[in-house]
């Protein structure tokens, strides 16, 4: 009989499960997080969240619904820490999550589920101190990004592959987000196959859902008559929004009678290596002569992200790597066809010919020529909207949820154990 869990430490160091996904180092590992605690607090399992302070009015502790907790740990300067810079808070944010433990009986926390090779590192020493299982999911994987560098992006660092080397040699088991995953984590990582399992991420069916394009338009002061595409995630070179305004000005040369009533819309905000030029979209939009077609808008609440979603006739996730496309996933929920490149997990969270199209490579041309047929083919376009709902509607969190929960009790039987130091 599995034994029971009731109650999981989740860790998140270097992003908080609190801000804004679409900005700063917040995007889909955040809702990831948020929405599979609490599915799981509806399964009955308690879910405390770690994750460091970054602002000194932040109280210790945040209940974002029954069941699920966000801990504040300070590690470092609260604002203005660079990601790059946290390795050397690890010993901080350590001792903080060790600390909190120790106020408790042992065997507080039944298991550990980190997130991000930072979380990973913190995770394993915590593992072998409280003497319980350490489930992993990368989410991005360095050895992977490097392989699918865009242009002028700069590779991780070699501390990071080691970290992340370390933590898949630690972890009792690795999550992949999709079976192209678990592959990488096996071939890259030497990950051993026993210790991988599969669980697709999910979408808030609750939210994103379809409802009225025409009333999404109003409410976000759009045309009724336009053709929308839409681009939502961080402005940074690894999520290619170039890409869509450079395919943008080659619909627009090849046919200028659509300018009239093309609008490009890209709903995000700088992060990563967009931070060195925050202008980078109003910048380039300049110089391809398309400034009157594109409107940036900052990051938007789910609520109102789902209007863009709906107001839109094609999503673009032109993206060099994904681990998976939650925002391909939540478009598709709310009968939004995508455009996405043919990476990673948006191999799964897009049905080619189905709910959008997969598109092969980074060239603005051919990222054009696939777009203007959702101008062109409207017949085929509704028909790719009617299999997103289909496709989205398969991939609930709380599917995700009942699957963590097997992963978690199957990690608990297999638990392998490692002597205690004495002194520690």
């Amino acid at each position: 009989m599995a034994r029971r869990i009731n109650r999981v430490a989740t860790i998140s160091m270097h992003t908080s499960p609190l801000d804004q996904p679409g900005t700063g180092d917040a995007g889909g590992m955040n809702v990831y997080i948020v929405e599979a605690a609490r599915r799981l607090a509806e399964l009955g399992v308690e879910v405390e969240i770690f994750t460091r302070q970054t602002a000194r009015d932040l109280p210790p502790t945040v209940e974002l619904q029954p069941g699920v907790t966000v801990r504040h740990i300070t590690a470092g300067p609260y604002e203005e820490l660079d990601k790059g810079d946290l390795p050397r808070q690890l010993c901080a944010f350590l001792w903080g999550v060790l600390r909190t433990e120790a106020r408790y009986e042992p065997g507080y926390y039944d298991l550990i589920h980190s997130h991000y090779w930072l979380s990973g590192q913190v995770g394993w020493l915590a593992k072998e101190r409280w003497g319980v299982p350490l489930v992993h999911t990368m989410h991005t994987m360095a050895k992977v990004k490097n392989l699918l560098l865009a242009e002028g992006d700069k590779p991780e660092p070699v501390a990071r592959v080691l970290g992340e080397e370390q933590v898949v040699d630690m972890a009792d088991r690795l999550i992949a987000n999709t079976a192209d995953e678990a592959r990488e984590l096996i071939d890259l990582y030497h990950a051993p196959t026993e210790r991988v399992q599969v669980v697709n991420p999910g979408v808030n069916l609750r939210v994103f859902q379809p409802a009225s394009k025409g009333a999404a338009r109003r409410r976000l002061e759009l045309p009724q008559d336009a053709h929308i595409m839409l681009f939502v995630g961080r402005i940074q070179p690894l999520k290619a929004p170039d890409v869509l305004l450079k395919a943008t000005a080659r619909m627009l040369a090849e046919d200028p009678a659509l300018r009239s009533r093309l609008i490009v819309a890209c709903v995000g905000g700088p992060s990563g290596n967009g931070l060195a030029r925050p202008s980078l979209l109003t910048d380039l939009a300049a110089e391809l002569g398309i400034s009157d077609v594109v409107r940036l808008a900052p990051p938007a609440p789910q609520d109102e992200l789902a209007d863009w979603y709906r107001a839109a006739d094609v999503t673009v996730v032109p993206s060099y790597s994904e681990s998976f496309g939650l925002v391909a996933l939540e478009s598709q929920a709310c009968g939004t066809p995508v455009a996405a490149a043919a990476v990673g997990g948006l191999r799964t969270a897009v049905r080619h010919d189905r709910s959008g199209v997969l598109v092969d490579g980074h060239e603005p041309q051919t990222w054009a020529t696939a777009l203007r047929a959702f101008v062109d083919r409207p017949a085929w376009r509704d028909s790719l909207a009617s299999g997103a709902r289909e496709h989205a509607a398969a991939f609930g969190w709380s599917a995700t949820a009942a699957r963590l929960l097997e992963v978690y009790q199957d990690a608990m039987a297999g638990l392998r154990r490692t002597p205690v130091a004495a002194n520690l």
